[in-house]
């Protein structure tokens, strides 16, 4: 699904940024170009960075398990 239409910038492109590193959405308008036209995909886009993010296990967890 396209998240920023002005620049092409799919879920796909974002969640494979965000797994790539990418923290912020600064970041991800660098890397992508996701917010840099319009800035109405901003607010989408944020939320599917923090998505992505909240789904990772610090490693104080993992290296507890």
């Amino acid at each position: 699904m396209y998240i920023c239409i002005c620049n092409g910038v799919t879920d796909h492109d974002i969640r494979e940024a965000a797994e790539a590193g990418c923290q912020t959405m600064a970041e991800l308008t660098m890397r992508t170009g996701a917010g840099s036209s319009c800035g109405s995909c901003v607010e989408a886009a944020t939320a599917l960075l923090e998505e992505v993010h909240a789904r990772e296990l610090p490693l104080q967890v993992l290296r507890a398990a």
